[in-house]
Order: structure tokens, then sequence, then C-alpha cells
């Protein structure tokens, strides 16, 4: 049986609005997966930084204790530490 002229507007107009529903729903999916991405890299990056932060303050204290060590073991000798500071 064919489809009447009234038919055929009703079926495209439910189309389109399959379509445009398909169309937001793709849109907040792909915004979603964005905001996701995001913060993942949020996250990396802070890790990163604290990663950095925890490295730099192992030197710095690493490089404390050896200045320590060096001026005990140079008291302990009876010497002075030589500057290298230029006259």
């Amino acid at each position: 049986m064919a489809q009447t002229k009234a038919q055929r507007s009703q079926a495209a107009r439910k189309a389109a609005a399959t379509r445009k529903r398909n169309a937001a729903r793709s849109g907040e999916q792909s915004l979603q997966r964005t905001a996701r991405r995001t913060a993942k890299d949020l996250e990396k990056a802070a890790k990163s930084v604290r990663e950095t932060a925890e490295k730099a303050a192992r030197t710095v204290s690493k490089r404390a204790d050896a200045e320590i060590t060096r001026a005990k073991s140079t008291r302990a000798k009876g010497t002075r530490a030589k500057s290298t500071r230029k006259r």
C-alpha cells in the first residue's frame, strides 16, 4: 500500500527528530569524553609537579647533608674551609 503525503510528512518529521536527538546525545558524549580526558591530563600534570618538587627537596636535603659533613670534617682536621672568593 502506498504512503499518503501526510504519512510521508509525518515519517520525515519523526526521522528529523530522531536525528536531532542522536546529534544532541553524540555531542553530550563527546563533551563528557573531553572533560574526562582533561581531568586525567590535569591529574598527570599535578602528579608530575609533585614528583618534581619531591625530587628537588631530596636533592636540596642531600646537598645540605653533604655540606654539613664537609664542614664537620674540616673542623675536625683543624683547618678552615678555603674561600672561593677572589681577593
